[in-house]
C-alpha cells in the first residue's frame, strides 16, 4: 500500500473488539528515501525506517455532517502539479459511494516526501498527514490521540451549534494549532455559528486566520492553495516534530493498544536488541563476530576450486599436491571449529532452539529491522566521507580505495548471522565424522527448513565468498523433506541479469516475496524462497512447491575489478541455471548491445544443461519499455536478438566442443514472440512521491501466467524434481561449475541413475532381440541340415535370406519402438539422458547389422555340413540300397522254402547274402588331411608380400610340431631399432608388457576358436586356418597395435605359434571324423539291425511297437537330447536374466560394481592383478565360475532340462497326432511327414530311418498310436539319459554358451582408459565416447616415473585439470599436457573429481598392496600420501558405493 501511495491506517477502531489499535509493527518494514530542499544543491539524499522519521503530523477531521470531502480535499494537497493520487479514498471514485459499516473512527495516515527538486516539491521536508474517519465526536479516543501528536489539526464543519461547540471547548490544552475549515450548506454563514467561531479564539487559541470558509466563491483549488501554504508556514517555523515510535507512547497513555504490544513481540525484540546493541561499526562487529565466514571461510573456497584447477601444482604430483590442499582444508575447518562462539551467535542460536515457531518470526523480523537501521546509519556515514574525500582539491586515493572496500563490506543482516550459523555446523560436522555432536546445533537444519516453510529466503551461494555450505544446505535441504514427507515435487524459477535491472522486485511483485537487499547493495550471492502451490493448482502445475532463485546481478560494478570477475558470473549462471525449469533474463530497456557479454554467459549456461538433458524455458524480459507498441515495434530487434544468440551458441559449441548445437533453440525452450516480454517501468511518476504503476503489475500478471503455462507444457516431457534430486543437482553441479573453463563432462547422481536405468532397458531389449534370433538361427539350421543335399541350392538359400531379413526387420522395429517409448514416456529423469538417444538407437542398428552378418555365415556353415554329410550318405545310401534288394530277395526265396527255417538258418542264409553283398561292393576312402602342411601352405600365402627374409625364413618351416609347445620369447628383434632406441629405459617393461598381453589375448582368442570347431560335428576344413590368420591380422592393423611399432618376424612368429597351437587339435578331430566316417564300419554297425528286420518279416511277426521304439531310440531321442542341448544355454542365459541374480548382469555400472566389492571382500592381492592386468580374461572366468557354482549343486539345471523337454515333447505329440501324419499311405511317408511337420525344431538322422522303414508294412496310425504310447513316461527316462549335460558340458558346446552371451552383454566394448586401464562402461554398444565411473592410481595400470622408477599414484581425475604431463608410445615419447589428453584420446572422457574421497577405493587397494604391486611390476614401491594410509575398507566399499551410484 506504501509504495503504491495508499493511505495506510494507523488507528484501527474496536470494532467488536474492546480496545482501538495503533498499527506500528505493520509499518516498520516501510523504508522511505528523500531528498530535503537543504540537500538539493549537492545530491544528497536521506533513507530511514518509516516509523523512525521525524516530521510533522497535519490531522484532519470532521465534526458533525459536512459536505465538503476532506478526503479528496487531502489528496489535493499531496499531489504534485500534474500528477494527481489518490492517497485516501473518497466518495467520488469508483466504487467508493458506498454505506460505511467500518471504517467510522479510522484513522489513516500518509506522508509527503520532497524529491529535491523546487518545482516538484510542495514541501521541503517529509510531511504526514492523518485523516479521521467518521465524526470526531464518536471518535473522541481517536480525536484526543490526533491533537497530541499533530503540529496542526484541521477541523471540517457545515455550522457550529451549541453541542459543537461544547465538543470542541472541550479539548484538552496543548501546543497544537487548530483550523477551522467552514463549508456552510447555504452562501451564507449563519450568525450563531460566527459566534461560536469566535467563542474558540481564546480556548483553542486561534485567530480569524485559523478559520477558512469554503463556499460557492472558494473552489477546491484555492482552498488546498490555502491548506498547502499553511502546513509550508507550519513546517518552516519550527513545527513538532514526531516518530511513529514516539505515537506509540502517547497512544498507550490514552488506552490505545500497540500492534506490538503483545509479550511475544516484546521479549523477542529484547533478545534482538541485545544482539544488535553492540553492532557500532559494521566492519569491526563482523571481524570480530562473524569470524567463521571470514578469511577462513574464503580461504577454505579457493581451495576448493584450486583442487579442481589445480593452478598453483608446478612441478609436483597431482595426487601428492591434492593431499596438501585436502591437509590445508581440514586445517581451516580445525581452525574454525576451535573458534569460540561469540556472545551474539550464542544468543542468537539460543533464539532459534528456544523460541516457538511464531516468535522466532517474531525475533528475526526484530533482528532484520534494527541490522538495516545500523547498516544504513553506518553507510550513510561512509558515503558521507567518502564524498567529502571525493571532492578535495587534492584527495586521498588510499582512502578512497579503503573507503570503497569498507563500503562494499559493510552489509549485515540476518542473513550473515545464519551464514555463520552454518559455518560453525559445518566446521563441527568435518570433526564430528558426518554427524555434529554439539546440541545447540544439532537441530539447526530442522530449524532453517521450518523458516524455509514459512517463506523466509535462505542463502544458497555465499555472494561474499562465492561458495556453497554444501553440509549445511543439504542437511537444511534433508530436514526439509523429511517434514514435507518426502514426496514433495517442485520446479524451480530463477532470474538472472545484469544488477540494478529490477529482478528482485519482479520477484517480490510476482509472488509477494521478500528476498533480502542489503541496504545501499543490491542482491548478492543466490537465494532461495519456497512457495507453497495452492490445492487448485496442484494437478495443473504437478508439484506442491515452487522454489524461486533471485541472483545476485551480473557486471556488478563493485566487483569489476576484481580478477576474474567474469569467471564468477559464470559460475553463478551455470549453477542457477542448471538448477532451473524456467529462467527468466531480466533486461533493462529494449536494447540488448549493452549486455552482450551477459547473454554469453547464459548461453554457455543453457549448453551446458542441454548436455545434460536439461532444456529449460526462457523468458526474455525488457523492463522500464513503456510503449504499448513496443511489442510490435520491436520485432525486428527481436530477431537480431535471436540471430546474436543463435551466433553466439556456435561460438559456445565450439568452445565446449559441442559442435552440433548450431541454433539457441537447440539449447533451451524459446520461442521468439511468446517468451518475449516488454514492461514498463516500475514507477508512475517521480520517486519518491510515484506510485506503483498498474501496467508494470498486469504485464508481471501476465508473464506469471505464462509462467504458470510453460510449467504445465513441462510435465509432458519431465516430471517435476523431488527435493532429494535438487540436493543432488546442487552437489553435482557446484562440483562441476568449480572446474576451469567450464568444459566438463558432467555427470551427477541422477544423471548416473539415468543412464544405468537406460542401459538396464536396452540390455533388456538387446536380450530379447538375441533371443529371438537365436531361435530363428536354430530353427534356420534345423531346417536346413532336415534338407536333402540336392535341395540346398539357390532357391532355398533364398528363402531362408529373405525370412531371415524379414524377421531382423520385424525385430529392429520392436526394439527401436520400444526405445523411443521409453524416451518419450516420461519416466522419470528420461530427459536428463537425451544426449545418449543417439547413441542406443545407433547401437540398436548396429545390433541388427552384426546379427545380419552373422546369420547368414552361420546358415552358409550348416549347409557346408549338409553338404559334406550329403557325400558320405550318397554312398551310404548306394550301399543301403544294394543290401536292401539282396535281402528281400532273399526273403522271398525263405519264404518259397516248403519247411519254417529256425532262427539259427535264418541268421547262416543272412550272414551268407551279407557277405556276398559286402564282397561285392567297392569302397571309396575319405579325404586324409595333413593339417600341419596344409596350414603352412596357408600360411606362405598369406605372408607372401612381406619382406625377403621372412618368406626365407617360411620356407625353412617344413611342419609345426614344436611351434606351439613355448611361446613367445619377447625381444627388441621384434621392435623397430631406431624407434625402440629413443623410447625411456624406464617405459621397457610397460611396452613389453602390452606386447605380451597382446599376445595373450589373440592366444585366447584362437583357442576358444579351435575349441568350438573341434565341437561340432564336422571335419577340418581349410577357412578354419584362414579364419585364425585373419584373427592375427585384423588385431595387427588396429591403431593400439600398429602404435607399438612390431616388425614382420613378430608378425611370423606369432602366427607358428598360433597354428602350432591349433594343427594338432584339429589333426585329432579330423582322425576321429576319418574314423566314425569309415564305410565298412558303419554297415557293421548297422547289420544286427537289419537281420532282426529280416527275421520278424519272414516270422511274420506284428513289428510296429518294436520298431516304434527302435524309431525312438534310434532317431527320436537322439534328436530331442540334441534339442535340449541347443536350448539349455539359452534357457540359462535367460533364467539368471530373470532371477534374483539379474542386477549383476542388468548394466556394465551394476556389473563393476559387483567385480570391484567382491574383490575388496577377498582381499587377494593375484585377483587384482588379473582384473587390472587381463580384465577380459579375469570377466570371463568370473562369468564362468558364477554360472558353475550356480548350477552345479542345484535342481535349477534339472528344471531347465525338463522344461526344455516338455516344451519340444508337446510339439512331437501334436505332430503324431497331425492328420497328415496320420493318414498316409505307409510308415516310409508318415515318417517323412512327420520330419517335415517338426524340421524346424528337430534334426532326425535319415539313415537311421532306413532300417525302420524297410519291409514295414504297419500302418501309419497304428505307427503312430505305437510312438505317442511310448512316448508316455519317457520324459524321467531322457532326464536321467541326459544328466551328462553338466553345467561344465553345456559352458563348453558351441552352439549357445551362456558364458559368451553374458560376457557380451556386459563387457562392451572392451576399451580401457589410456592411464589407469578402468573399463569403459558405456551402456550403448556403439557410442561416441568410452567413460569410466571409478579411475585408479595409475601405478596400478604399470605407470611409473622416469627419474625415480617408483610406481605412480597420480589418478587420472586429478591430473586432467593439472598441468603435468605424461608420454608414451601414443605419444612418441613426447611429453604431453594431462589436460590436453583428449588430442591423444579424443574418445575418451574423463570427469574430473576432486572430492575428498575421491578414488578412495583404489587409493585402499594402492597402499594395502604397493608392495606387492611394485614387485610385480618391476618397481620401486609408491610414496603415497599421508592421507591415504588412514583410508578403511568401509571406506573404500562406501566410495565404491558412492561412485556407482549405490546409496
Amino acid at each position: 500500500m506504501s509504495m503504491c501511495q495508499f493511505a495506510l491506517p494507523l488507528l484501527i477502531p474496536a470494532g467488536e473488539g474492546f480496545h482501538i489499535t495503533l498499527m506500528l509493527w505493520a509499518m516498520r518494514d516501510i523504508v522511505k528515501r528523500w531528498r530535503p530542499q537543504s540537500l538539493a544543491n549537492v545530491k544528497g539524499c536521506k533513507e530511514d525506517n518509516l516509523v523512525n522519521i521525524p516530521m510533522p503530523v497535519f490531522s484532519f477531521a470532521r465534526l458533525g455532517r459536512c459536505n465538503l470531502s476532506k478526503s479528496r480535499i487531502l489528496n489535493h494537497i499531496l499531489s504534485p502539479v500534474q500528477q494527481h493520487h489518490d492517497f485516501f479514498v473518497h466518495q467520488n471514485m469508483e466504487g467508493a459511494n458506498i454505506v460505511r459499516e467500518v471504517s467510522d473512527g479510522l484513522v489513516e495516515i500518509s506522508w509527503f516526501f520532497p524529491g529535491g527538486s523546487e518545482l516538484l516539491d510542495l514541501f521541503p521536508d517529509p510531511v504526514a498527514v492523518t485523516n479521521l474517519r467518521g465524526d470526531l465526536e464518536s471518535n473522541w479516543t481517536q480525536f484526543n490521540f490526533l491533537t497530541k501528536v499533530s503540529s496542526a489539526v484541521f477541523i471540517f464543519i457545515e455550522t457550529m451549534d451549541d453541542q459543537n461547540y461544547s465538543i470542541l471547548s472541550n479539548i484538552e490544552e496543548s501546543d497544537t494549532n487548530y483550523f477551522i475549515i467552514l463549508a456552510p450548506s447555504s452562501r451564507c454563514i449563519s450568525v450563531e455559528t460566527q459566534n461560536h467561531i469566535k467563542m474558540l479564539y481564546p480556548i483553542l487559541k486561534i485567530n480569524r486566520k485559523n478559520v477558512l470558509v469554503k463556499n460557492n466563491s472558494v473552489n477546491d483549488a484555492e482552498l488546498v492553495k490555502k491548506l498547502q501554504l499553511i502546513i509550508l508556514d507550519s513546517v518552516k517555523s519550527s513545527p513538532y516534530y514526531i516518530t511513529l515510535e514516539e505515537m506509540s507512547h502517547i497512544a498507550a497513555d490514552l488506552g490505545i493498544c500497540i500492534d506490538e504490544g503483545s509479550e511475544e513481540h516484546q521479549n523477542t525484540r529484547t533478545l534482538a536488541l541485545e544482539i544488535t546493541k553492540s553492532v557500532k561499526d559494521v566492519v569491526q562487529y563482523k571481524n570480530e563476530t562473524m569470524v567463521l565466514q571470514g578469511e577462513h571461510w574464503k580461504q577454505l573456497a579457493k581451495i576448493e576450486k584450486e583442487m579442481c584447477r589445480m593452478k598453483g601444482l608446478g612441478s609436483d604430483n597431482a595426487e601428492d599436491y591434492r593431499a596438501k590442499l585436502v591437509k590445508k582444508c581440514a586445517g581451516f575447518r580445525r581452525q574454525q571449529s576451535e573458534c569460540s562462539m561469540p556472545d551474539g551467535i550464542l544468543t542468537f542460536i539460543a533464539a532459534l532452539n528456544n523460541l516457538s515457531r511464531i516468535e522466532k518470526r517474531y525475533f528475526l523480523k526484530w533482528m532484520k529491522l534494527y541490522l538495516d537501521s545500523v547498516t544504513r546509519n553506518h553507510l550513510s556515514a561512509l558515503q558521507a566521507e567518502y564524498k567529502e574525500q571525493y571532492y578535495k582539491v587534492n584527495p586521498n586515493v588510499d582512502r578512497l580505495k579503503e573507503l570503497d572496500q569498507i563500503i562494499m563490506n559493510s552489509s549485515l543482516g540476518v542473513e550473515h548471522f545464519i551464514r555463520e550459523v552454518g559455518q560453525f555446523y559445518e566446521a563441527e560436522h568435518f570433526l564430528a565424522n558426518d554427524c555434529t555432536s554439539d546440541q545447540k546445533l544439532h537441530n539447526l537444519p530442522s530449524i532453517a527448513a521450518d523458516l524455509l516453510l514459512d517463506g523466509f529466503p535462505l542463502e544458497l551461494i555465499d555472494g561474499d565468498g562465492s561458495n556453497i555450505p554444501m553440509q549445511w544446505i543439504t542437511d537444511v535441504l534433508v530436514e526439509l523433506d523429511t517434514k514435507t514427507g518426502g514426496q514433495c515435487r517442485m520446479k524451480v524459477i530463477t532470474v538472472l541479469g545484469v544488477q540494478s535491472t529490477g529482478k528482485s522486485t519482479l520477484l517480490n511483485t510476482m509472488f509477494g516475496l521478500q528476498f533480502p537487499v542489503a541496504s545501499g547493495r543490491c542482491t548478492r550471492g543466490a537465494f532461495m524462497t519456497l512457495l507453497k502451490v495452492k490445492n487448485n493448482l496442484l494437478d495443473g502445475l504437478g508439484c506442491e512447491f515452487i522454489l524461486v532463485i533471485d541472483t545476485e546481478g551480473l557486471k556488478a560494478p563493485e566487483l569489476a575489478s576484481v580478477e576474474e570477475s567474469y569467471e564468477h558470473d559464470n559460475e553463478l549462471a551455470t549453477f542457477v541455471v542448471g538448477l532451473s525449469d524456467i529462467t527468466i533474463i531480466n533486461l533493462a530497456m529494449e536494447n540488448t548491445g549493452e549486455i552482450k557479454d551477459i547473454l554469453q554467459i547464459v548461453v554457455h549456461a543453457f549448453l551446458r544443461m542441454k548436455e545434460l538433458g536439461k532444456k529449460p524455458n526462457c523468458q526474455f524480459v525488457h523492463q522500464n519499455v513503456s510503449d504499448v507498441s513496443a511489442h510490435e515495434k520491436n520485432m525486428r530487434d527481436r530477431q537480431k536478438l535471436l540471430e546474436q544468440l543463435d551466433e553466439m551458441t556456435k561460438v559456445a559449441s565450439r568452445m565446449e566442443e559441442k559442435s552440433s548445437m548450431t541454433k539457441f533453440s537447440d539449447v533451451m525452450d524459446y520461442d521468439l514472440e511468446k517468451h518475449s516480454w516488454y514492461i514498463p517501468g516500475f514507477w508512475h511518476g517521480v520517486p519518491p512521491m510515484a506510485s506503483v504503476n498498474t501496467g508494470y503489475s498486469e504485464n508481471i500478471i501476465e508473464l506469471k501466467r505464462q509462467l504458470f503455462e510453460t510449467m504445465k507444457k513441462q510435465l509432458e516431457s519431465r516430471n517435476p524434481q523431488s527435493i532429494s534430486d535438487f540436493i543432488k543437482w546442487i552437489k553435482s553441479l557446484w562440483n562441476a561449475v568449480k572446474y576451469e573453463n567450464f568444459i566438463f563432462s558432467f555427470r551427477n547422481s541422477l544423471v548416473a541413475d539415468a543412464y544405468n536405468q537406460l542401459s538396464i532397458k536396452y540390455s533388456e531389449l538387446e536380450w530379447n532381440f538375441r533371443k529371438r534370433m537365436h531361435t530363428w538361427i536354430n530353427e534356420a539350421e534345423n531346417e536346413i541340415l532336415n534338407q536333402p543335399a540336392s535341395e540346398l541350392e539357390s532357391e532355398i538359400w533364398a528363402g531362408i535370406k529373405e525370412d531371415m531379413h524379414q524377421v531382423l526387420q520385424e525385430e529392429e522395429k520392436v526394439m527401436l519402438e520400444a526405445l523411443e517409448e521409453y524416451f518419450e514416456s516420461g519416466n522419470k529423469y528420461v530427459h536428463l539422458v537425451e544426449r545418449y538417444r543417439e547413441d542406443f538407437f545407433r547401437s540398436a542398428a548396429t545390433l541388427k547389422n552384426e546379427v545380419e552378418d552373422n546369420l547368414p555365415i552361420k546358415c552358409e556353415e550348416a549347409i557346408r555340413i549338409q553338404k559334406g554329410k550329403h557325400e558320405i550318405q550318397f554312398v551310404q545310401n548306394s550301399y543301403l540300397r544294394t543290401i536292401e534288394e539282396k535281402a528281400t530277395s532273399l526273403l522271398d526265396n525263405c519264404k518259397n522254402v516248403k519247411h519254417q527255417l529256425s532262427d539259427e538258418e535264418l541268421k547262416s542264409e543272412f550272414e551268407v547274402m551279407w557277405n556276398k553283398t559286402i564282397s561285392g561292393l567297392q569302397f571309396g576312402s575319405l579325404k586324409n588331411h595333413n593339417v600341419s602342411q596344409e596350414m603352412i601352405d596357408q600360411l606362405r600365402k598369406d605372408m607372401r608380400h612381406k619382406a625377403g627374409y621372412i618368406n626365407e625364413k617360411l620356407n625353412e618351416v617344413k611342419s609345426l610340431d614344436g611351434y606351439g609347445q613355448n611361446g613367445l620369447d619377447l625381444d627388441k628383434k621384434y621392435t623397430q631399432s631406431r624407434w625402440y632406441e629413443n623410447m625411456p629405459e624406464v617405459n621397457n617393461e610397460d611396452y613389453w608388457n602390452k606386447v605380451s598381453s597382446l599376445v595373450t589375448s589373440l592366444k585366447e582368442q584362437c583357442n576358444c576358436y579351435v575349441t568350438e570347431q573341434v565341437n561340432t560335428m564336422k571335419d577340418y576344413d581349410q577357412t578354419y586356418c584362414q579364419e585364425l590368420l585373419n584373427f592375427v591380422n585384423e588385431r595387427l592393423n588396429e591403431e593400439d597395435v600398429r602404435s607399438l611399432h612390431l616388425t614382420p618376424l613378430f608378425e611370423l612368429d606369432l602366427k607358428l605359434l598360433l597354428l602350432g597351437q591349433a594343427a594338432p587339435v584339429f589333426q585329432k578331430k579330423h582322425n576321429i571324423f576319418f574314423q566314425e566316417n569309415n564305410m565298412k564300419s558303419y554297415l557293421d554297425k548297422i547289420k544286427p539291425q537289419y537281420f532282426s528286420t529280416f527275421k520278424n518279416v519272414y516270422q511274420e511277426k506284428d513289428e510296429s511297437k518294436a520298431r516304434a521304439q527302435k524309431f525312438y531310440e534310434a532317431c527320436l531321442k537322439p534328436a530331442l537330447s540334441d534339442y535340449v542341448y541347443k536350448h539349455l544355454g539359452g534357457e540359462i542365459v535367460n533364467d539368471i536374466l530373470t532371477s534374483k541374480d539379474s542386477i549383476r548382469y542388468s548394466s556394465r555400472t551394476f556389473f563393476q560394481y559387483t567385480l570391484l566389492k567382491e574383490l575388496l571382500e577377498d582381499h587377494d592381492f593375484t585377483r587384482y592383478i588379473k582384473y587390472n592386468n587381463q580384465y577380459e580374461t579375469f570377466v570371463k572366468n568370473w562369468i564362468v565360475k558364477f554360472i558353475t557354482n550356480k548350477y552345479k549343486d542345484s535342481t535349477s539345471l534339472e528344471t531347465l532340462k525338463s522344461n526344455i523337454l516338455a516344451r519340444i515333447l508337446r510339439k512331437v505329440r501334436q505332430a503324431l497326432k497331425d492328420p497328415r501324419v496320420r493318414e498316409t499311405s505307409n510308415v516310409s511317408q508318415c515318417l517323412k511327414t512327420f520330419c517335415t511337420i517338426l524340421k524346424k525344431d528337430l534334426v532326425i538322422v535319415q539313415n537311421e530311418m532306413k532300417v525302420i522303414t524297410f519291409q514295414n508294412n504297419a500302418s501309419p496310425v497304428q505307427f503312430s498310436a505305437d510312438i505317442e504310447e511310448f512316448l508316455e513316461g519317457v520324459e524321467k527316462e531322457m532326464i536321467t539319459e541326459i544328466k551328462h549335460f553338466t553345467i561344465e558340458y553345456v559352458m563348453n558346446k558351441k552352439t549357445f554358451k551362456p558364458q559368451d552371451v553374458l560376457f557380451r552383454k556386459i563387457f562392451g566394448c572392451g576399451n580401457q582408459c589410456p592411464f589407469c586401464k578402468a573399463p569403459c562402461e558405456a551402456g550403448a554398444a556403439n557410442h561416441k565416447e568410452h567413460f569410466a565411473s571409478v579411475h585408479r592410481p595409475q601405478g596400478l595400470g604399470t605407470y611409473r616415473y622416469t627419474e625415480s622408477k617408483t610406481l605412480s599414484h597420480s589418478i587420472c581425475t586429478t591430473d586432467v585439470v593439472g598441468n603435468t604431463t605424461f608420454l608414451n608410445s601414443d605419444t612418441d615419447w613426447k611429453p604431453c599436457l594431462y589436460k590436453e589428453y583428449r588430442k591423444i584420446y579424443p574418445d575418451w572422457t574423463i570427469q574430473p573429481d576432486a572430492t575428498i574421497g575421491s578414488s578412495n577405493y583404489w587409493k585402499y587397494v594402492f597402499k594395502e598392496f604397493n608392495k606387492q604391486f611394485s614387485d610385480y611390476y618391476n618397481a620401486k614401491p609408491a610414496g603415497l600420501p599421508e592421507d591415504w594410509y588412514v583410508i578403511t575398507k568401509e571406506q573404500a566399499l562406501q566410495n565404491l558405493k558412492e561412485s556407482f551410484n549405490m546409496n
